[in-house]
């Protein structure tokens, strides 16, 4: 089993420290100031210059936003031997809040344009996975850390260098060089720009929309303490968000006795000034209020305030008891200073807004449209055929996300090179670049049999050209079966179609199910998949099995069934012309007989070799005693010396007679 790579050395492979990756829910920005011709605190000053810009663009856009967790900060910093501005955000749910800081550093480029921005979260490099649908090949997640950067309003990409012959991400450190050696060297894509930005094109609108007014029934100290700084409402939706066993028995005095801070009574009507996403939150949180928290609802529903916001009412209430009364958020900066103003309130240093002030307070109620989904319209939005003049399903940007990823899957099934894996070149396996049929003498296979009048005549060549051994003919290249080919290239195309209309109609099907209904189909595909994926793997094991025994078994000779001996019938031990045996006359007879051959031949070379092996084991005893002249004298049978150890030993002349009688008894020895 394959474990995804953490890149951590271990002890004996250089231990450099455990790797380092952000938080959950959190983004990381970096800023340097690329400009070799200032000096170090020419440098520092410049960065300090970036952070007062951002403190009036802050003041100029969020004076009223509520971050979820955190909001943006820039630190000045001075890491090997470079001051820059570094900050970390956690964003929690709100991918707005991270946008938001894209949208505020790029706006900042543009007037520091020898600002380079480094912008990335727990995935990485999340502009590009924005703009994924326009990226070059090249550009993988496997090579692009440290590569990505905004300068000067612009999103700006490091590419690929000629010294860089493995492809891997950037050091921080070989970046910088780069931007310092090379400005110029980052290469700006317009197509992926405009991808990894398109959610920022309706900025700083987007920025009002975001929040969300709510007039709400709300204790009076609660409501004093969010009056004085809205921003409160976040750690408080949070801590409700979140809450346990341990939070729910703070929230009762008669279980854990402790005395609440914020009892519910004393209700007044304020506006509170959430986000949208911390407005959801708390409305879609189901809640069984325990005592004295049930008690106030009712009383507040009693009395003429509707249940839903007299339930969120409690709800936000009930969040600020658990925030200012639960040990984890001890340390938080808001709980602090909710302590403060609570500590001025007990010391009558601080009092209490009256109900003639709280009127005064002015009050908002925000439309809850963009909480209906019309899954009517969602629907028609997944299938592409959305309407822009009608209400829509409910937010407008949520609208706009999904309009930009139906517009994408539509562009990848339109793109007839796409695979599961994304668009893709052709193989150059799927390229013809073969020879003409005219240049290298034959036709191609596919259209060999096209015309039988064709197929005909070239029989006939071949048979003419096989029957004359002189005559050396050229044969001529089939004509081009422009009719036929037009013919089975509509055909082609009507099926594409029928299956393309097939295809739309199935998903159309599917796209009307239920989501129970889908999962259930889906899991079913998943399975299906995984045993067709099993039984193909296991008949490539029995395949490749297989394979190997039979290259073994041919290795050993088992397998040559017809196997035949070197030398021919009728020659070497077998063929003598003064020797008139059985051996001789079975092979006359085997010779007339031809139908029998094949058979007869095999019996034959089984005889052969085993008197030939028979013959070699008795040489190999060297006139010693052995085990096949031990056997053959059992059976009775005595053998000659080898009459090559008499050549060896002796001379010529009647030791070549010898030699000759001694082969003369070997084969009569073998016929009989």
């Amino acid at each position: 089993m394959d474990f995804p790579k953490d890149d951590l050395k271990w002890f004996g492979e250089g231990f450099d420290g455990f790797p380092k990756k952000l938080p959950e829910d959190v983004v990381e920005y970096i800023i340097y100031i690329i400009d070799t011709r200032l000096s170090d605190i020419q440098t520092r000053e410049r960065l300090q210059a970036f952070q007062r810009s951002f403190k009036q663009l802050e003041k100029k856009f969020l004076k009223e936003y509520i971050w979820q967790r955190e909001s943006l900060k820039l630190e000045l910093v001075r890491e090997e031997g470079r001051w820059l501005l570094k900050g970390r955000t956690n964003y929690g749910d709100s991918v707005a809040d991270e946008w938001l800081i894209v949208w505020l550093l790029r706006e900042l480029s543009k007037e520091f344009k020898d600002a380079w921005i480094r912008i990335y979260d727990t995935d990485g490099e999340f502009l590009l996975i924005e703009a994924a649908n326009a990226l070059p090949k090249w550009l993988n997640p496997e090579v692009a850390e440290n590569r990505v950067w905004i300068s000067n309003h612009r999103l700006l990409i490091v590419p690929l260098g000629k010294e860089e012959t493995d492809p891997a991400p950037l050091i921080m450190k070989r970046a910088l060089k780069i931007l310092d050696d090379t400005p110029a060297r980052p290469q700006h894509y317009p197509k992926v720009e405009k991808e990894a930005f398109h959610r920022l094109h309706n900025y700083p609108a987007t920025i009002a929309e975001n929040q969300h007014h709510a007039t709400l029934p709300l204790p009076r100290k609660v409501a004093h303490i969010l009056h004085t700084n809205p921003s409160y409402i976040a750690p408080v939706v949070e801590a409700f968000y979140l809450r346990d066993p341990i939070s729910i028995r703070l929230l009762q005095p008669v279980k854990s006795k402790i005395p609440l801070m914020f009892t519910p009574e004393d209700f007044v009507e304020v506006s509170v000034r959430f986000t949208k996403v911390l407005y959801a939150q708390l409305l879609g949180q189901q809640w069984s209020p325990p005592p004295p928290w049930d008690s106030a609802l009712e009383k507040l529903v009693g009395d003429g305030h509707g249940a839903e916001k007299a339930e969120v009412g409690v709800k936000v209430a009930a969040g600020m008891q658990i925030l200012l009364s639960h040990s984890i958020f001890a340390l938080n900066k808001p709980v602090r200073e909710i302590a403060l103003l609570l500590e001025d309130l007990e010391n009558h240093d601080d009092t209490l807004p009256t109900n003639m002030e709280i009127a005064a307070w002015p009050k908002r109620e925000d439309n809850e449209e963009w909480l209906n989904i019309d899954f009517a319209e969602f629907e028609k939005e997944l299938e592409g055929k959305g309407n822009s003049s009608t209400k829509g399903f409910g937010d407008k940007s949520a609208q706009d996300n999904l309009k930009k990823m139906v517009e994408r899957f539509n562009d990848f099934l339109a793109d007839d090179e796409a695979d599961h894996k994304g668009a893709t070149e052709l193989d150059p396996m799927d390229i013809d670049n073969d020879s003409d049929a005219g240049e290298r003498g034959w036709d191609d296979p596919e259209t060999d049999d096209s015309d039988g009048e064709h197929s005909q005549e070239g029989n006939a060549q071949a048979s003419k050209a096989s029957t004359n051994n002189d005559a050396k003919t050229k044969p001529t290249p089939k004509p081009q079966l422009r009719k036929d080919t037009d013919n089975a290239d509509a055909s082609e195309d009507e099926e594409a179609d029928a299956e393309y209309a097939e295809y739309e109609a199935t998903y159309g099907k599917f796209m009307t199910l239920s989501a129970a209904e889908k999962a259930l189909l889906t899991d079913e595909a998943r399975i299906l998949a995984l045993e067709q994926d099993a039984e193909q793997e296991e008949d490539e094991e029995i395949k490749k099995l297989t394979e190997a025994m039979e290259a073994e078994l041919f290795g050993h000779g088992a397998l040559n069934l017809n196997a035949k001996p070197d030398r021919s019938h009728g020659k070497g031990l077998l063929s003598n012309g003064s020797s008139k045996g059985k051996g001789k006359a079975k092979l006359e007879e085997i010779s007339e007989d031809e139908e029998d051959e094949d058979e007869e031949d095999d019996v034959l070379d089984e005889d052969y070799n085993l008197a030939d092996n028979m013959l070699k084991a008795f040489k190999g005893q060297a006139g010693m005693a052995g085990p096949a002249g031990n056997m053959m004298k059992a059976m009775g049978v005595q053998f000659p010396r080898d009459a090559d150890d008499e050549i060896k030993s002796g001379g010529a002349g009647g030791k070549g007679k010898e030699k000759a009688g001694s082969e003369r008894t070997w084969r009569d020895l073998l016929i009989d």
